[in-house]
């Protein structure tokens, strides 16, 4: 990195913290610290809504997912804009008409307090694991690209968040998010047409999707009933509908946002704001990661994206053997690059020419093999190696070909992100443990700032937590796969919970109490024995909740009339 890049992402940076702290700070009471005393209009619940999901994973891995995989990750998303209508003829209403500060004040009302106690530490348990992930995901490969220090970078990204959302709560939190998703997507569309301009001169943004589709990048669509195929129409639909309802619907780092705002009209808008956009800026961000491996198709590439591994391959015995992988693999570029030229060359005479499509795939299935010979070297050399690299391939580009400043607004892009989401992580963790856990077990009357101060003290404590877990955390295979991973795991019972509460009206406390913990007992089973694709364990979770509470209930009532 270069001075400028350093005074680019320091300026940056330093501007949302200290902005977010002048704008916010001075909360007198809990509903001006929690809610931001209902004063957020529509396009900043919107956006707000985007930023907490959109973490710097989202910006590091995706477009590594593109790389590898293709385009097929969007349809992880075609569920959300129908849970964003569910949820805004639904959940909305009734959040706005209790007046709640937390979405699990609801269920206690709707059913008992043990109830609401259960959905609330399921989500303290998994926000909490997120939210470290959150710090952790860029920490791990700025630290391991540019030589920081990973627990010196957890400190810093933990520290700065802690900042502003410790001072101004829910306000700072949306505030600071639109200037963050402004430098986001401004960073993303410059690379994007950066990445454009460094292709061959002749080359279209037609010609670059041929050469993607030529490799299997732009299949977007898989209508594949195999249960076992991760990303499918059918499992976006499913599994992503009912992750995106509980994930909106019930976490209450997303609640928090479109509770504070305006009225129940301005947060229905900012939530369809966000079904309209979040499909289309995933889809945008996966084609980046389709662009850099069109990029790729003509300029040298690593046998391995993490410079960790390289290095660790280098000292050991196993050097000459990875050595010789990456002569084949500068031959097979040069081949691979001559070969794309001249389809570029049929391509501008309106002809696709079906053998050297041939051609294109036979090399691209050459550079995989060598790429995962070179995987099994990296392990021999020390089994505990992470050697996927997903992860690593955007920020690998970011680092080596854009220019001056350019490196530095990126970064910023990354750290934003980490900050945007971890924010919105503690901000909903401070919440809940305040009012759902500690208010309500609290005794004697205490003051609004008493709690006003609760809420800063645990918004401290859970970024200490999230700091702590992300530096002795570990990364395996996909960093946006693990989140949506740890979700799912969890989501599926407490959205149940909340479908029993919303639609199922005979079904009473004990009943979907003891149905709720089955189900997530049966869940964690499920993903042991790894049965189904991880985004089919929140449509099962939420099934399982609501049919067994509702046959417990039955029961219960059975034994009830004999027992007369």
């Amino acid at each position: 990195m270069q001075q400028l890049d350093w005074i680019v992402l320091c300026v940056t940076l330093l501007f949302i913290v200290i902005y977010g702290v002048w704008r916010t700070k001075g909360s007198e009471n809990v509903e001006d610290y929690i809610l931001g005393n209902n004063q957020t209009p529509w396009y900043v619940v919107g956006l707000s809504v985007m930023a907490t999901q959109a973490s710097a994973i989202t910006f590091l891995s995706t477009p590594g997912q593109a790389y590898h995989d293709g385009m097929g990750f969007v349809q992880f998303y075609f569920g959300l804009p129908i849970a964003m209508v569910v949820i805004c003829v639904t959940f909305i209403p009734i959040y706005h008409r209790l007046r709640v500060f937390t979405a699990y004040e609801y269920l206690e009302q709707r059913f008992d307090l043990k109830t609401r106690s259960l959905a609330a530490m399921l989500f303290l348990i998994q926000r909490g694991l997120g939210t470290g992930l959150t710090i952790y995901a860029p920490a791990i490969i700025l630290s391991a690209l540019l030589g920081w220090n990973l627990t010196l970078m957890n400190i810093v990204i933990g520290v700065l968040v802690i900042v502003y959302t410790f001072v101004g709560g829910t306000k700072a939190v949306n505030v600071t998010q639109k200037q963050q998703m402004f430098i986001i997507m401004s960073g993303m569309f410059i690379t994007f047409f950066l990445i454009l301009h460094l292709l061959p001169n002749d080359m279209t943004l037609s010609n670059a999707l041929h050469i993607a589709g030529a490799n299997d990048k732009m299949n977007i669509v898989d209508f594949s009933l195999d249960p076992e195929t991760r990303y499918t129409f059918w499992s976006g639909i499913t599994g992503g509908f009912f992750l995106a309802l509980s994930y909106f619907g019930t976490d209450q780092s997303q609640v928090g946002r479109y509770l504070s705002g305006k009225s129940i009209r301005e947060s229905q808008m900012g939530l369809i704001m966000n079904g309209f956009l979040k499909v289309p800026m995933q889809f945008f961000i996966l084609l980046i990661g389709v662009m850099v491996f069109v990029f790729f198709q003509f300029n040298p590439v690593p046998l391995n994206f993490n410079p960790n591994n390289k290095i660790l391959v280098e000292k050991s015995q196993y050097k000459d053997e990875y050595k010789a992988l990456e002569h084949k693999l500068a031959k097979l570029s040069e081949e691979k690059k001559e070969i794309n030229l001249i389809y570029i060359d049929h391509l501008n005479q309106n002809y696709d020419n079906p053998i050297l499509r041939k051609e294109l795939v036979a090399i691209s299935n050459k550079e995989t093999d060598l790429r995962e010979e070179a995987r099994e070297v990296i392990a021999k050399a020390d089994p505990k190696s992470e050697t996927n690299d997903k992860d690593y391939v955007f920020i690998h580009f970011i680092l080596h070909y854009l220019p001056k400043g350019l490196i530095g607004l990126l970064l910023a892009v990354i750290l934003s992100a980490a900050m945007s989401s971890t924010a919105s992580g503690l901000n909903a963790l401070a919440s809940t443990t305040a009012i759902d856990i500690y208010k309500r077990n609290v005794k004697g009357e205490k003051s609004d700032k008493h709690f006003v101060n609760a809420s800063q003290f645990f918004t401290l404590l859970w970024g200490i937590i999230a700091i702590l877990f992300a530096c002795v955390g570990t990364l395996f295979e996909n960093l946006i796969q693990l989140v949506n991973i740890v979700g799912s795991i969890f989501y599926g019972t407490v959205l149940g919970i909340f479908l029993v509460g919303f639609y199922v009206k005979f079904v009473k406390g004990q009943a979907i109490f003891i149905g709720a913990v089955i189900s997530q007992l049966t869940i964690f089973c499920i993903y042991y024995l790894e049965v189904v694709s991880f985004l089919w364990l929140n449509f099962i979770g939420a099934m399982l909740t609501i049919m067994l509470s509702s046959t417990i209930q039955f029961i219960l009532n059975s034994k009830s009339s004999v027992s007369e």
